[in-house]
């Protein structure tokens, strides 16, 4: 399971709205000298805020910190899908061309056709699977509460 924490802004039936904030690990890094990443990290774009829903079975209130997560084999099978579909659509297509003994040009015609065929599929099987629960993240606990009076924004708004 990947875990991360965060702020319940939102309450819906079934489901939580948190606020999450992504953190680089360059500090622990040894080669952030020269590294692209550290130099975002310093111009500030690290640690940027997220805005997750997540389903919960219990009832977080808004200002609670909780703890989310999502499968690991959910994530292995989502990058598999984002990434090989349309590098697999890419080069079928591209061989398939190739094998026909078509000139360069329809090759290359053929792979981009192939990679958006790819995306096509990628983005039918997101809009099929988008509500299966197993791919979800979930609130797996609540971690605390903060002060009434430190809850701003969205949370009030969305209860």
């Amino acid at each position: 399971m990947i875990e991360e924490q965060g702020r319940v802004l939102s309450v819906e039936h079934g489901a939580v709205w948190v606020e999450t904030v992504r953190r680089s690990t360059c500090g622990s890094c040894q080669a952030r000298a020269g590294c692209g990443q550290a130099l975002l990290q310093k111009l500030g774009s690290g640690a940027r805020h997220g805005f997750v829903r997540a389903l919960c079975d219990g009832s977080p209130r808004v200002g609670d910190q909780v703890l989310i997560g999502v499968p690991e084999d959910a994530l292995v099978k989502s990058s598999l899908w984002v990434y090989a579909v349309p590098l697999a659509g890419l080069f079928i297509l591209a061989l398939l061309a190739q094998a026909l003994g078509w000139q360069e040009p329809a090759i290359i015609a053929a792979a981009v056709t192939g990679l958006v065929l790819g995306l096509l599929l990628v983005r039918w099987h997101d809009r099929r699977s988008r509500h299966d629960p197993a791919l979800q993240p979930r609130v797996l606990r609540v971690l605390g509460s903060q002060p009434s009076g430190v809850v701003q924004g969205l949370g009030e708004q969305g209860a």
